[in-house]
């Protein structure tokens, strides 16, 4: 590999891809390296943690995103995902890459092997009072290599493995500095997961499948009986700041005198914290003096230190990155939504519109941590304003879509790796510039914008304005859209005609405007024979 090699999002993404599968192969290794009578959590189910959280967002993401693009999400998403003060370190290690890569659609080699310098000091720079002989000692020892590598304008390849020999040789140093290391026979466990994590980035940018790394467990050293412990700090606390507008240095000074091992973290407006503490609460109500409080976990490390409590299997989905919750009148609708990427689907519409309830539910049940509501119905707006109240700017969005064509057109639009914010504003222009029509029947004599309405009669409805009555669903079709000139019409027939009747209406639509395109779909609606989208 050369030394002025160009580095696309796509290698970015698959070092980070391959560090998380080096911590699926290697996890349970580290995991027995865990030798103080305080387990905060198993640190190599911390650290897959994290990392099984930047893998789902990255995953999502195309092949051709930049590497910027890719640097922000696997930012953002380790450190929502963190478990730990390990998954918290590494989740500064990829705020730091991130930093590096910030802005970039391609990277040079020394561009990428900065970034992961900057990486590597983030983390460091993460714990409030490192103690040498766990990871920190290992990740200084690793930028010192990296530093040298870069300046020596080395490839991408041999600065990850100048960081990765210094680093092996600052792990194994560890036991020196730290009695209990010393006693059990091993390496600290962080630091290993270090070594992990790189390996699995080198691996990544090779091409090659991670390997199963040699690390000295507990087992094949001598161990001693773990005593009776009397923490002074009894509570292992994490928890998350949304919105919040404070900086690493004033969380840190507010936090310091409540305990100990302490490590903060701040991306954009998310600070994570985790806290060893005697008064959880105190910690608790000065971080709502920043934001709004998230994933609050406290724990009693005394029974921790009786039985762990995170095993392989205990490790849940963890929700990360944005999605759309979409309001589907049909099966048909529902599963067209599904395949252009809706997350959840409520089913909903004229007449059975879904109770604020229903959006809540799925949305605490839902695999995403924001949700962007397309309620497709002016009827359920109101219900998707009341959901963002209860649940907060920060974690919901809708899109005032109150048809199909409007939902469909905002759904297409939908990019993942986009915010939340800019998602919304993108999604509700193009669904205001979308044009749809539907067909009902009328339920009572009425008249409307000046036509005379008969109960039973087919209604035309063009953008939620019935501009059109006849006694036929063609009828309505037809002076419905006398008056447009379209290029493609997608025609969606719902649960009271047949298939056959469906293509007969298409069929007609073609032959009043040879130049047009007409879409057949199977929608499912109950209540509307036909809905339309036009372009």
């Amino acid at each position: 590999m050369e030394n002025n090699k160009v580095i696309t999002g796509k290698q970015v993404k698959d070092m980070l891809l391959g560090a998380y599968h080096s911590f699926e192969k290697n996890f349970e290794a580290i995991n027995d390296l865990n030798v103080f009578p305080v387990p905060d959590g198993d640190t190599g189910t911390n650290m897959m943690h994290t990392m099984a959280s930047v893998a789902r967002a990255i995953s999502a993401m195309s092949d051709d995103a930049e590497a910027g693009e890719i640097g922000a999400a696997a930012a953002r998403s380790a450190i929502m995902g963190a478990r730990g003060n390990s998954g918290v370190i590494l989740s500064q290690l990829l705020r730091g890459i991130g930093k590096g890569v910030a802005g970039k659609k391609t990277l040079t080699n020394t561009e990428i092997g900065k970034a992961f310098q900057f990486g590597i000091l983030y983390s460091y720079r993460s714990v409030s009072k490192p103690v040498e002989g766990t990871i920190l000692t290992v990740a200084r020892g690793m930028a010192k290599g990296a530093y040298h590598a870069v300046r020596g304008t080395c490839s991408l390849e041999e600065v990850l493995q100048e960081a990765i020999r210094t680093g092996k040789e600052e792990l194994a140093k560890t036991p020196e500095m730290l009695p209990a290391l010393k006693a059990a026979g091993v390496v600290d466990a962080g630091g290993q997961g270090l070594i992990v994590f790189f390996e699995g980035c080198l691996a990544g940018l090779r091409g090659q499948d991670c390997e199963v790394l040699e690390v000295t467990t507990r087992a094949s050293a001598q161990m001693k009986p773990i005593e009776p412990i009397d923490l002074e700090y009894p509570y292992c606390t994490e928890f998350i700041v949304k919105d919040a507008n404070v900086d690493k240095k004033t969380v840190s000074e507010a936090l310091q005198d409540m305990g100990n091992s302490m490590i903060v973290a701040v991306v954009e407006d998310i600070v994570k914290v985790h806290i060893h503490t005697k008064h959880p609460g105190q910690a608790l109500n000065k971080a709502q003096e920043w934001g709004t409080l998230h994933d609050i976990k406290v724990e009693n490390m005394r029974d921790q230190h009786e039985n762990r409590l995170f095993t392989a299997e205990d490790i849940q989905p963890v929700k990360h990155g944005v999605g759309v919750l979409t309001v589907a009148a049909g099966d048909g609708i529902a599963k067209i939504m599904h395949e252009m990427g809706a997350a959840e689907i409520i089913n909903g519409g004229q007449s059975m519109n879904p109770p604020v309830e229903d959006f809540v539910t799925a949305i605490e049940n839902g695999t995403c941590e924001q949700y962007i509501i397309l309620p497709n119905n002016k009827n359920i707006i109101l219900a998707a304003e009341q959901v963002r109240k209860l649940l907060g700017n920060s974690r919901v969005a809708y899109v005032p879509s109150t048809n199909l064509a409007q939902g469909l057109a905002a759904l297409l639009h939908f990019d993942s790796t986009r915010s939340l914010e800019e998602n919304t504003v993108i999604m509700t222009k193009e669904a205001k510039e979308a044009t749809g029509g539907s067909v009902t029947v009328a339920v009572r004599d009425s008249v409307v914008n000046g036509i005379t309405v008969h109960e039973g009669d087919y209604l035309g409805i063009l953008n939620d304005k019935i501009v059109a009555s006849g006694s036929s669903v063609d009828d309505a079709l037809d002076a419905m859209l006398a008056d447009g000139d379209y290029e493609l019409i997608s025609l969606y027939y719902g649960a009271d005609i047949t298939k056959e009747q469906a293509e007969e209406l298409a069929d007609k639509l073609r032959e009043r405007n040879d130049e047009c395109e007409v879409e057949l779909f199977y929608g499912g609606q109950p209540l509307y024979p036909v809905i339309l989208s036009m372009e």
